[in-house]
């Protein structure tokens, strides 16, 4: 009897689709800006991508970078606070949850902010908060649209206690004073978007946009079903069951969510980069 060798299969070639359960290529699955090529769920992604994906080459330009969380109430868990913070940014290779900066969208310049839910699920504490409201601020100053992209499943940070719970209030006045002087805000929510964040201002958007399939709502199905003891109807919370609801008022997968933000500036005859 002959036994034909095995060949060699290098790992990680292959990966298992969340959504429908599929076993895809994993390049196929990244050709796409990693959503799934069998079911088109959208999986998780950096914010190094996500700058990719949205802005021009190149043309992303940080802001306050250097800024770290602070400890004030020496808080501790399994872990204590300021280890677990050490620990997130080496893993992620962030210093906090936010990314803010300047760059362009086919030429047009925006002011746009990222949060990660890779760091501390991109919970809002009081860093986060304050380079949203800079964000803002810096919007208003150069007068340019300002894009959130949210990815936010951890609300307020606990750590930080009622520091953290301040940055929906500060958040949503900076925002409404950029919205007062008439300039653009267009909300992106991804898959999470919860608790203080979603209470704050991923919901002041003008123009709110939702990846497909997204969570999105304030406490999470598992929270509430431990809170009052019932299961949520399959699909409640989910960006299609918001639009359908008329909470948001675009459903735009990744491979065209940069085209239609781009539209959506032309039609607020946002100005384009010299």
């Amino acid at each position: 009897m002959f036994f034909r060798k095995k060949k060699n299969i290098p790992d990680g070639l292959w990966q298992r689709c969340d959504g429908c359960k599929s076993v895809v290529y994993k390049k196929k699955v990244e050709e796409k800006h990693n959503v799934c090529p069998e079911c088109n769920h959208h999986f998780r992604i950096t914010t190094k991508e996500r700058i990719d994906i949205t802005l021009d080459k190149d043309s992303f330009e940080e802001y306050w970078n250097d800024m770290v969380p602070a400890d004030p109430l020496k808080f501790k868990d399994r872990i204590k606070y300021k280890d677990r913070v050490i620990s997130e940014q080496k893993k992620t290779m962030l210093n906090e949850a936010a990314t803010v900066g300047k760059g362009t969208i086919d030429g047009k310049d925006v002011i746009f902010c990222v949060t990660d839910s890779s760091f501390i699920m991109g919970s809002m504490g009081s860093v986060v908060g304050e380079k949203i409201a800079r964000a803002a601020e810096m919007a208003l100053k150069l007068k340019l649209p300002l894009i959130i992209v949210s990815g936010s499943g951890g609300g307020a940070r606990m750590h930080e206690g009622a520091f953290s719970l301040m940055q929906m209030a500060k958040t949503c006045a900076a925002i409404a004073r950029l919205q007062d002087a008439g300039l653009l805000f267009i909300s992106v929510l991804t898959d999470p978007t919860l608790g203080g964040v979603m209470a704050s201002f991923a919901s002041q958007g003008d123009i709110i946009i939702a990846e497909p399939g997204a969570l999105v709502g304030f406490a999470g199905p598992r929270v509430i079903k431990e809170t009052i003891r019932k299961t949520l109807p399959k699909g409640f919370q989910s960006a299609e069951s918001m639009l359908k609801h008329g909470f948001i008022d675009i459903i735009a997968g990744r491979d065209r969510l940069k085209s239609e933000i781009s539209k959506i500036l032309d039609y607020c005859n946002c100005n384009s980069s010299s």
